[in-house]
């Protein structure tokens, strides 16, 4: 996940939209949703709140297309170690473990940003919440369908121990609680699979 914190002097160069959705991540990642205003978004983008009304049609739209885009990062994640390591279930999985080992020193002090969001949207219906789960949904039939194509014997049961251990890796980071996380992570998967 990148933000415009890491791309400087990128806003300026950037369509109304891009920009829109570049501030929206950089304010939700380091805010939070609810203490993030559209007046922020906008001056962020260096627009107006119009702009971002022509563009999404509600403060919920934009923060809903941000996880939508935060989803489809996840989800190519998984076809570059599908792409990478064609019929290695035990690799592509282990690949899966890496890119979220390689991903928690960028953790900002806030953590998942699905994680996060579905404790700021508590109510169900809300749009940016049925993305998140929908995108859960389809990472975890994804990871079952490693499992099962690795010949494990129960792929559920596997695929639930292994998101455990990847989302508490994340949780881990953004509290500190546990030092070397991507190592200790990457350990425990491998055991996993190779139990």
């Amino acid at each position: 996940m990148t933000s415009t914190a890491a791309r400087p002097g990128r806003v300026a160069k950037l369509p109304p939209r891009e920009r829109i959705l570049d501030a929206a991540e950089e304010l939700f990642q380091g805010e939070g949703i609810r203490r993030v205003g559209v007046q922020a978004i906008a001056e962020r983008a260096e627009t107006t709140k119009m702009a971002i009304y022509r563009h999404f049609e509600t403060k919920d739209a934009l923060v809903a297309e941000w996880l939508r885009i935060l989803a489809a990062e996840y989800q190519a994640a998984f076809d570059r170690v599908e792409a990478e390591h064609p019929g290695r279930p035990r690799e592509q999985i282990l690949g899966l473990a890496r890119f979220i080992a390689d991903g928690l020193p960028g953790l900002s002090h806030r953590g998942c940003p699905f994680i996060n969001s579905l404790a700021e949207l508590p109510d169900r219906s809300h749009p940016a919440r049925r993305v998140i789960e929908e995108h859960k949904a389809r990472q975890t039939r994804r990871l079952v369908g490693m499992c099962a194509e690795a010949g494990m014997p129960d792929p559920e049961q596997v695929a639930a121990q292994i998101t455990f251990v990847l989302e508490g890796a994340q949780v881990s980071t953004q509290n500190a609680s546990i030092d070397r996380a991507g190592e200790r992570l990457m350990r425990i998967v491998e055991a996993i699979v190779d139990q």
